[in-house]
């Protein structure tokens, strides 16, 4: 098995793909940012639910019951797009903290604080590093 170099890119691509292929549950190896990521997701209604498995391996598991409308069967997830890289990392103070869609999507942000959103380090105004945007 290959070395991950960029964890959060990876987790965000396994959603992508599982979303593309309309799967309903996608499994990622968890580590703890991509748990409060999650926790984040969950709590902004991008996904249904989500659960933790610490059994399965030695870092665990993260699986994640993606969500869709019931109708158009169309993903509450639009984009995830990766922001900070690790060949470039982007950060931001509480005064330039960006805007997704103009409020419409969530700009995850690795702070202080803990992983938090843009809304929330606005409030808090605390800056950090953009991992990712999601709309």
């Amino acid at each position: 098995m290959s070395k991950i170099t960029d964890p959060i890119a990876d987790y965000l691509t396994r959603l992508r793909n599982a979303i593309a292929a309309n799967h309903r549950v996608v499994d990622i190896p968890a580590s703890n940012i991509k748990k409060e990521i999650t926790k984040l997701l969950k709590e902004k209604g991008y996904i249904l639910n989500y659960k933790f498995e610490d059994d399965v391996n030695y870092q665990g598991n993260i699986k994640i019951a993606l969500k869709y409308h019931p109708e158009t069967k169309i993903s509450a997830i639009k984009a995830l797009e990766r922001i900070s890289k690790p060949g470039l990392r982007r950060y931001c103070d509480s005064t330039s903290i960006p805007r997704v869609l103009n409020g419409l999507g969530i700009a995850i942000i690795s702070t202080s604080k803990g992983v938090i959103t843009d809304k929330e380090a606005r409030e808090q105004s605390i800056g950090g590093e953009v991992l990712c945007y999601i709309y």
